[in-house]
């Protein structure tokens, strides 16, 4: 079972910054980071992750209180990591960054510089950009749209990892003897010309020691899952029930035999949102006592991000009134929300605290037990390989689950005790990348 940790924010319940025992100035505050990044590798948890949108989000719409949340000011991952990499030993470093908003050869230095640093932990969660805001800031006046993103994502990796291959191994014997510090003979231009790029190389970082980091993604649509089957190791899954997560990872997985992979070369690693406590009704008291910091300003504004129309100035208790959904990147979770919400005679409160609970992060609350029931029969029955624990708030959630839901699982065999490599493409179960100049050797040669 592979795990990773979210630590962009102070948790992923939106009352969490306002609980006393967490830093409210955390996301800014590096000695923050480093306490969930040391919490999470006592843990064995295989990776940190860092999500993004270099903007802030919304500011347009006066029904999304931006200004109540704690998640939209941030610093930039890469170098987060960088630093992260200083005070943690075996745990992987997992950054976000963009195709839409980068450049190849920029981004392919910065991610092999992590890869040095932290000798070989480097993950990518690589994404296309979804926002409005993120795509004015790069001087776009509307997000692009997603098969000119993606056409452009592809042409982006097979770069990087052009770029990554400017080395083969052993171009740098630094012979002191001879004066010669890098071979020639083992450099390669990349010379690309695409529709989109043209980058000449080499690469001025050497290999990475992983050579090409594991890729993981995101996203629900017909593209995204395309994308990610052609190109991910791992993506990253939300589904608010076990039906839909089953079907999801059947979905996803069964695109793979068009490219050529097997089913296990993708890993599927769904969320959860775990309230865990020493009893049932500790975890519940938990629960509660963030649900009830939940500001109705920014509960209303969780559901217009969710689809739902402007509910300002209805009756917070009162029954939802007949609503009209729009259509955006949440589809799937706001139509499943609006049929629990006539299903169930919900008010628009108790609407908003379904969504702040982990509606579609897989909210759970009990015991460590009941916690681990949950992710063994998901793992077991074809719903999700691994999990990214959405602590709902850090670092005091994370700590929780590293003290009593890890042990649990490493008592039913299902999690490590110690960590057996220290590469991250290793402990994902990938195998070793292999530069296209060695494969193009390789296939002369008819091995």
């Amino acid at each position: 079972m592979i795990l990773g940790l979210p630590i962009h924010a102070l948790g992923y319940h939106q009352g969490c910054w306002r609980l006393p025992e967490v830093p409210a100035d955390g996301t800014l505050d590096f000695r923050h980071a480093a306490d969930c990044a040391r919490i999470a590798e006592r843990g064995k948890f295989d990776f940190l992750f860092l999500a993004d949108s270099a903007a802030v989000r919304n500011l347009d719409d006066p029904a999304v209180a931006r200004d109540r949340e704690h998640e939209q000011v941030k610093n930039e991952p890469l170098a987060l990591l960088c630093a992260l990499a200083m005070v943690t030993e075996r745990i992987g470093l997992v950054a976000t960054a963009s195709t839409t908003y980068n450049e190849p050869f920029n981004l392919a230095r910065s991610l092999a510089t992590l890869d040095h640093i932290s000798g070989g932990r480097a993950g990518w969660n690589l994404v296309t950009g979804f926002s409005g805001d993120e795509a004015r800031n790069y001087g776009f006046d509307a997000v692009p749209g997603s098969d000119l993103r993606h056409e452009r994502a592809r042409e982006f990796v097979d770069v990087t990892n052009g770029l990554f291959d400017s080395w083969d191994n052993g171009a740098f014997p630094r012979d002191r003897e001879t004066g010669i510090y890098f071979d020639r003979a083992k450099m390669h231009f990349l010379e690309h010309r695409g529709k989109h790029f043209k980058v000449r190389g080499p690469l001025d970082v050497a290999t990475p020691p992983q050579r090409h980091l594991p890729i993981i993604t995101a996203g629900y649509s017909d593209q995204a899952n395309e994308f990610t089957a052609e190109i991910a190791d791992a993506v990253y899954a939300a589904a608010p029930n076990l039906d839909v997560g089953r079907a999801y990872y059947a979905a996803v997985k069964g695109r793979l035999a068009k490219y050529g992979r097997a089913p296990d070369s993708l890993k599927v690693l769904a969320g959860i949102m775990p309230f865990v406590g020493r009893t049932r009704q500790e975890a519940q008291d938990k629960f509660e006592q963030l649900q009830s910091l939940i500001q109705p300003e920014v509960g209303l504004g969780m559901l217009r991000l969710h689809n739902f129309p402007d509910l300002r100035g209805h009756d917070l208790d009162g029954p939802m009134p007949e609503v009209e959904l729009s259509r955006g990147r949440y589809d799937m979770f706001s139509d499943a929300l609006l049929e629990k919400v006539r299903r169930e005679n919900l008010t628009i409160r108790q609407t908003y605290e379904v969504v702040a609970g982990g509606f579609w992060h897989l909210g759970k609350v009990g015991t460590a037990a009941d916690i681990a029931d949950t992710m063994e029969e998901w793992f077991s029955t074809g719903a999700a390989d691994g999990f990214n624990i959405q602590a709902p708030y850090l670092p005091g959630s994370a700590a929780d689950f590293v003290e009593l839901v890890v042990p649990e699982l490493q008592r039913r065999g299902l999690f490590r005790t110690e960590y057996e490599t220290p590469m991250l493409r290793d402990r994902l179960g990938l195998p070793p990348a292999v530069s296209r100049y060695d494969a193009s050797r390789l296939r002369q040669a008819g091995e």
